[in-house]
């Protein structure tokens, strides 16, 4: 499986014909490496919650590609309006989809969708299991630490993609408990860096890290897996 970061909490991951975008916040990123544009052939993009910097370009590059858009189901309802393709899932939800398996965990976080209306009801956080061909990555979105992470442990994680920027997500040091309890073999720190208030060094991350490797990835910079 072929990860590259985006910046943020955004990644494109590949895998044979699997080629999905997580949290598509590009064009207004300062960090991100590439432009929505440069994203023709996207089957699949995955939404972790409404907000901005992780809903970002997903109705453009959807309507571009025909990209399905994995996400909870208020967000499938309000992207469906757009014409966007959908499918909706909720909290604890495993399904099968024709690259492999998708399982939808909790995130302590906040969702509702800006408008030109005022915010909308975005339902609830979300992180995603993604399984394909055996290997199985874990993007935990914009979440808190929750002892719910530790039913993780079972699903063998092979990498762990972590917010580690404080304010909004988790901090450093929840962080680091975090990848205790979801045992990954891996971990990528991710969320910190794009704004002043989420500043956070991912060495000091690295270093409180005991039992997995954890990576560094700039953005731009890909890791197979």
């Amino acid at each position: 499986m072929k990860l590259r970061y985006l910046g943020h909490a955004s990644f494109y991951v590949e895998e044979g014909d699997f080629k999905a975008l997580i949290d598509p916040f590009i064009s207004n990123n300062p960090n991100a490496p590439v432009k929505a544009s440069d994203f023709n052939d996207i089957t699949h993009i995955f939404v972790t919650h409404g907000h901005g910097d992780h809903l970002g370009d997903t109705v453009t590059i959807a309507n571009r590609t025909n990209a399905t858009v994995i996400t909870n189901y208020e967000i499938a309802n309000y992207l469906s309006g757009k014409g966007v393709p959908t499918h909706p899932m909720h909290i604890g939800g495993r399904t099968k989809f024709d690259f492999g398996k998708v399982k939808m965990t909790p995130a302590l976080h906040g969702s509702g969708i800006e408008t030109i209306s005022g915010l909308i009801y975005g339902g609830n956080p979300c992180g995603f299991v993604i399984e394909v061909n055996g290997k199985k990555l874990y993007h935990a979105g914009d979440t808190g630490l929750t002892m719910d992470m530790q039913l993780l442990a079972i699903e063998n994680i092979d990498v762990a993609l972590l917010p580690i920027g404080g304010n909004f997500t988790m901090d450093i040091e929840d962080a680091a408990r975090a990848v205790d309890f979801v045992q990954p073999k891996k971990v990528i720190p991710m969320h910190y860096g794009t704004f002043p208030v989420i500043t956070a060094d991912p060495e000091i991350f690295k270093e409180q890290v005991k039992n997995a490797e954890a990576i560094i990835l700039k953005p731009g910079e890909t890791f197979e897996f």
